[in-house]
């Protein structure tokens, strides 16, 4: 099982998804986005942490650093790696004693985690590939390939094979415009069209 190094590119809101986020994960080595929606306590938790904000008292992320630190147990990574109708599962692989466990956790839960412990975080080639998007970015001073001319649009009966273009091409336009929550919702749906057919 292959594993690319992610890193936190940040977190965004939307009116259409009632308080939850968009944690926005992007290869290290590469050009591709990983869109993960998660709940806004999680989202606070990771947020606390990245801006180095100490709450008056400790959340429950910072709670099992705590006891963790106590009991010489150390985070040595977190992986996503699996993903089960459009939801992600996560492993926070940890060492105590000579001993290393995998333990099963929600990616939000498992990335609070990650940040606190400054453990490097992994999304598998297989997920990434599933459920990635990749950025297009044009070269400096590259032309747009849109023709000046554009001939009136025939239309097509819709199939499943046009919807399909349709959601790539409306996915491309959401990762430009640095809409990563529709992306995200997109490409849901543009997993559900090809599993569908």
């Amino acid at each position: 099982m292959g594993k690319i190094q992610v890193d936190i590119l940040g977190l965004s809101t939307s009116p259409h998804t009632n308080g939850a986020y968009a944690l926005i994960l992007y290869e290290l080595d590469g050009k591709r986005k990983l869109p993960i929606i998660i709940g806004g306590f999680e989202a606070q938790a990771i947020a606390l942490k990245l801006e180095n904000i100490k709450p008056p008292r400790p959340f429950t992320h910072d709670l099992f650093k705590n006891i963790a630190d106590v009991f010489h147990l150390h985070v040595n990574e977190v992986i996503i790696d699996e993903l089960h109708n459009e939801t992600f599962y996560a492993k926070v692989v940890c060492e105590a004693n000579g001993e290393v466990h995998e333990i099963d956790a929600r990616p939000s839960d498992a990335i609070a985690i990650a940040v606190r412990f400054n453990a490097p975080l992994y999304v598998t080639e297989e997920i990434m590939n599933e459920a990635g998007i990749r950025e297009e970015q044009k070269e400096e001073g590259e032309e747009s390939e849109i023709p000046q001319e554009v001939e009136k649009p025939v239309s097509l009966p819709v199939t499943s094979e046009t919807k399909l273009d349709e959601l790539q091409n409306a996915l491309s336009d959401a990762i430009s415009n640095e809409n990563y929550e529709e992306a995200a919702r997109l490409r849901d749906e543009i997993t559900r069209l090809k599993s569908s057919s």
